[in-house]
């Protein structure tokens, strides 16, 4: 089993990773739209999103430098400026995709939310590996 760990490394951790990042931005997203913004209103639903979206971000940031990509680059800043840069193109289809689910064909938000963000994370692996944290 250990050995099978070591193999998958990166990937068994990104996905743990992931999974808590996914826990940060639905927590926030919930926490938003069951206190003080209203879901039903096109503005507020992007309010929670992209609120949500910085939580996860500044935390999928810092997981992601330690325990999966175990960066060593010592330009902190570009490197975080690259993650969260590459993270805009996730958020912007994030919000698009929660605009058409929720505001368009009226899905339940929470659902949707959901949904995305398993498309979100796959694509924020992709980004991560060929963009920032790349070993050259």
């Amino acid at each position: 089993m250990k050995k099978l760990y070591y193999k998958y490394k990166e990937i068994i951790n990104y996905l743990i990773v992931g999974g808590l990042t996914t826990v940060v931005s639905l927590g926030s997203y919930y926490l938003c739209v069951l206190t003080f913004l209203d879901p039903n209103t096109a503005f507020e639903l992007q309010i929670a999103n992209i609120i949500s979206w910085i939580c996860a971000v500044t935390f999928a940031y810092f997981a992601n430098r330690k325990f999966v990509f175990e960066s060593k680059n010592e330009n902190k800043l570009k490197e975080a400026g690259s993650f969260y840069m590459s993270r805009v193109a996730t958020l912007l289809m994030d919000m698009g995709i929660m605009f058409v689910l929720v505001t368009l064909l009226n899905f339940n938000d929470k659902i949707a939310k959901l949904v995305v963000q398993v498309v979100v994370t796959v694509l924020n692996y992709v980004f991560s590996k060929l963009f920032v944290f790349n070993k050259k």
